[in-house]
This record gives C-alpha cells, sequence and structure tokens, in this order.
C-alpha cells in the first residue's frame, strides 16, 4: 500500500492527535479561522473512518490515456483543446432572472416581460437588461447561452448540478445540506486535480468570499472533493464572516433584507476583511522555516503509528496555510480592500468589487481555478421585490465589478487565457406572481427549465447568443444545454482532453467528461 493511502483497518485516536495538532497550529502561529478548518476535517474524518457506508476514495491524478494526452494535449489530432490556463467560476446563488439580465422578452405580456427596458449592447442585434450598461459596452468580449436548462427547481440540487456539472444526483444524494463523500467532485476539485500547478506555494483551486452555507445551518453540497475525498476541496478563502443570513447583497454598500415585511431587526454588521493568515508576534520567515522543519521531524516519528484519513486531511489543511502564509505577494493578492483608492472605484468598494478583484490577483499569481460566489447564498432568489433589488442592489455592482475584472485581465494581458464562466443554481418563471405574506411587491420563483449563463475569455467567441428560449423565456428553443456541457466546456478550453479521467483508491478511473462542448462558443 502506497505512503499516500490510509490503512483502510486503523480507526484515528483522536485525543493524542488533537493535542499534536493544537500544538503545530500554535507553532505555525495560524489564525484562529484555521482552527475551524482543522476541526470540520477532524470531524468529517472520525465519521468517515466509523462508518460502514461511508465513501472515502482518494484522489488520483489523471488516467493513463490522459497522461499521454498532457503531451499531445488535444489527443489523437494533436491539436489543442483549448488555451485557457485558468477559470474564474462566478456563482449567483439564488438564481439570477434571466428575463431582467441576458434574455429579456420585451414582446412578452406584461406579467412576463416585467418592468425592465432591454438595451442595445456593442453587438448588433444583441440586447440585454437595461441595468447592464457596462457589459453592454463589453459585448464583443462575452457570449450568452441562453438555454442551459436541468431538471430541478429546488435550490439545493441545484447548486449540486451547477456545481459539480452533473445534472443527476449521485447515490446517496438527499438533498438535505449535508456535503458527503459519495457526492459528485466539484468542477474546482476535478479542474485542481487534472491540471499542473502553475504555482506551486498556491492551492491550485480556491472558492471566496465565503462557504454557501444556508440560512438554517446546513452546508450546501457541491463545491467539495466528493468521491475524490475531502483533501481534494478546493481552498476556501474565508473574507466574509456570516451575520445575519437573512441580510443579503454586496454590503457594505448595497446590503437589503430577504423580506420586507419581516426584516432583521439590526442591521447587517459584517466585515469584509482578508483572512487571518499573518505570522504571529515575532515571527519571521525564518523561523517559520525551522518550525515547519520541526512539524516534518514530529510527523516523521509518528508517521507508522497515526497513518489514518484524518492525518491526510489535516496535513492538507496545514500545508495549504504555510503555502498562502509564504508565497511572494499573496498578501497583497487577499488584502483588497487596502487596494489604492481608484481601483477600489472601478471595482466597487463591496463584497461583489472586492471579491473579483481578488480573483484579479489569484489569476495573476497562477491559481488554476477561482470559484467567486456573488453573495451569500440565496443572495439572488428574488420571490419579491423583484425589480427593487435587481435595479438597486444586485445588477449594478455586479457589472460594475465584473466589467473592471474583464479590463483588467485585457491590460495584463490575461484575458485571452482565462475563462470566465457566470452562472446560477437556476432561472427565474416566466410569470410575476407576489407572495403576500413576505413582500410587498411582486418577483419570481424558481425554474430549472431555463436559464442564461455568461462565457467570456479563454478563447470564446464573444458577441453572440448561443442557443434560444422560447418568446415567454421560459424553455430552451434552440440548442437547450445540459449542466454537463458547461462543465465540458470550461474543461475543453483549459485544454483537458475527453479523455481524461481520476482514479480512485481501488484504481478505478472516473471520467470528468459527460457531455460535449458547446462548439459555438470555442
Amino acid at each position: 500500500m502506497s505512503d499516500s493511502a490510509p490503512h483502510p483497518w486503523n480507526h484515528p485516536r483522536l485525543s493524542r492527535r488533537a493535542a499534536v495538532q493544537a500544538g503545530a497550529i500554535g507553532m505555525l502561529g495560524l489564525g484562529m479561522n484555521h482552527v475551524a478548518a482543522l476541526r470540520a476535517a477532524e470531524q468529517a474524518a472520525a465519521t468517515a473512518a466509523v462508518s460502514p457506508a461511508a465513501v472515502s476514495p482518494a484522489a488520483a491524478k489523471l488516467a493513463a490515456a490522459s497522461s499521454a494526452s498532457s503531451a499531445n494535449p488535444g489527443g489523437p489530432s494533436g491539436i489543442r483543446a483549448g488555451s485557457a490556463r485558468a477559470c474564474v467560476y462566478i456563482f449567483l446563488s439564488g438564481g439570477l432572472s434571466q428575463h431582467e439580465s441576458f434574455d429579456p422578452k420585451p414582446d412578452a405580456p406584461a406579467d412576463v416581460r416585467g418592468e425592465f427596458q432591454p438595451i442595445a449592447t456593442k453587438t448588433p442585434g444583441l440586447r440585454i437588461g437595461e441595468y447592464l450598461p457596462g457589459l453592454a459596452q463589453r459585448s464583443n468580449e462575452w457570449a450568452v447561452v441562453r438555454s442551459l436548462t436541468h431538471p430541478t427547481n429546488d435550490h439545493t440540487a441545484g447548486h449540486y448540478y451547477m456545481l459539480t456539472g452533473r445534472s443527476v444526483p449521485s447515490p446517496g444524494f438527499r438533498g438535505d445540506r449535508q456535503p458527503r463523500p459519495s457526492d459528485w467532485p466539484s468542477i474546482a476539485s476535478l479542474i485542481a486535480d487534472a491540471l499542473p500547478a502553475r504555482n506551486h506555494n498556491l492551492p491550485p483551486a480556491i472558492v471566496l468570499p465565503e462557504r454557501l452555507v444556508h440560512w438554517s445551518g446546513g452546508v450546501i453540497p457541491g463545491a467539495y472533493g466528493g468521491q475524490m475525498g475531502a483533501k481534494r476541496d478546493p481552498f476556501f478563502v474565508e473574507a466574509s464572516p456570516y451575520g445575519d443570513p437573512f441580510w443579503r447583497g454586496a454590503y457594505p454598500e448595497f446590503t437589503f433584507p430577504n423580506q420586507s415585511k419581516k426584516p432583521p431587526l439590526k442591521a447587517d454588521d459584517r466585515v469584509y476583511q482578508a483572512p487571518s493568515i499573518t505570522l504571529g508576534p515575532g515571527m519571521t520567515f525564518d523561523r517559520l522555516r525551522g518550525r515547519t522543519d520541526l512539524l516534518k521531524s514530529l510527523d516523521d516519528q509518528r508517521r507508522e503509528l497515526e497513518r489514518s484519513a484524518l492525518v491526510q486531511r489535516y496535513d492538507e489543511h496545514r500545508q495549504s496555510a504555510i503555502s498562502l502564509l509564504t508565497a511572494p505577494g499573496i498578501r497583497h493578492a487577499l488584502d483588497v480592500t487596502r487596494a489604492d483608492e481608484s481601483t477600489q472605484e472601478r471595482y466597487g468598494k463591496n463584497s461583489f468589487g472586492w471579491s473579483l478583484l481578488m480573483a484579479f490577483r489569484l489569476v495573476q499569481l497562477g491559481v488554476n481555478l477561482v470559484q467567486v460566489n456573488l453573495g451569500n447564498n440565496e443572495t439572488w432568489d428574488t420571490h419579491g421585490e423583484i425589480f427593487h433589488r435587481l435595479r438597486d442592489k444586485l445588477l449594478p455592482p455586479t457589472d460594475r465589478a465584473l466589467g473592471a475584472f474583464m479590463d483588467d485581465l485585457r491590460a495584463s494581458g490575461l484575458f485571452d487565457s482565462t475563462l470566465i464562466v457566470m452562472a446560477s443554481e437556476f432561472g427565474r418563471t416566466p410569470k410575476l406572481s407576489l407572495l403576500p405574506d413576505a413582500y410587498e411587491k411582486a418577483g419570481r420563483d424558481h425554474w430549472g427549465a431555463v436559464q442564461s449563463v455568461f462565457f467570456a475569455g479563454g478563447g470564446v467567441r464573444g458577441g453572440q447568443a448561443v442557443g434560444a428560449s422560447d418568446r415567454l423565456g421560459a424553455y430552451p428553443a434552440a440548442s437547450p444545454q445540459r449542466p454537463e456541457n458547461m462543465a465540458a466546456t470550461i474543461y475543453h478550453a483549459l485544454g483537458i482532453p475527453a479523455t481524461a479521467a481520476w482514479h480512485d483508491d481501488t484504481n478505478r478511473p472516473h471520467a470528468l467528461y459527460y457531455g460535449s462542448p458547446i462548439a459555438e462558443l470555442l
């Protein structure tokens, strides 16, 4: 059995390990936000170790066919699949309304078309919602797929489908806001495993500025390693501490209460800040290296005694923390609220702007995949007051920040090598409706049948709409696409061959591709 695989008959001995790990945290001088991550990993590993039904596969590299293709990235034809080197996946949790954004229906009945007017873009014949003027002026650089569809109107399942690129539930999926080892791996985890690291001081996949946690406290599944194992979870940069879950929007400039008739009793008190990964008092990088050597010595002494999944997962967190601590430029990349005034004005002094600025800096540093959650869980869930919320609270900071992000990628020469994808877990219903107990004015409900997905950079042919919805914006009318096709488009753009696979701990191969790339985009 390899050194990297835990012996299946071992059970974790928690008390001694907990003491050793607590000491390790103190020696490194890491911030308290890492203690929570380590405790979470410990609890998950302990559960997996004692549960006979738990699945704990170890992630592997590409399959032999994929490895061969790495030297010849296009496979048999010798043509590289794509030119992108990084992907930024912008996720709008809650469900962006297609009618008010990228697929307006001005000729539909009033209770479908809504209040917004479509505006012309730089691309002749392509019209979008009036509160995306910055993107309208950059339309030659992006494309929209207006016909993505999947079979659920449920938030949790919709997140799961769109974050994993699989529109069928995995065995054991319950939709109960609980990530499980049997879940499909996330797109982020698959990309991190499939592509060689471009910066070995940084995790290959990072999610920011927070995990997607439901207001009830449950964690939304789909963003994790799942069947690949917890050590293939993306690294979470948690710069957005949780406040009252019923406040939404791009705080502090654009916050709003979830319900108008039952608002929270106090204002949102969250503060956007770089995560605490600074050195402790009196700690220097030389001393850090010395203490890292000491930790290595301790690890050598306990390796044979404490070979378990728990130790492996702890090591992943520790190594990621050390890498982030010592990587050149990482403090600058994360500490976005101290950017110069002109930069903050371009992006917006709010959580949306700071998050996309952080994503830009991480792409500059060589991170392969950055997932940016614009808003906490269900921020875009506009069941009521949809026009006020989109006009005043959601679309303006998104338009501004995304435009600045695209401009900086272009100016730095990274636009053509960075794929941008922006999607939600689903779209919104074609007809407006009112929930009178919660809201003063109308909104739209959940709608998995169709949504619009934004693509830019990374070889995407801009200035076009791919596919179409019907006259009400209810169902695909041309070129229907599924989450599997969206994921395949991302993999293809990044040069991951269709033969790529990852292997579980029994050496069984598992495919990445479950659909075909959207041909019109690339």
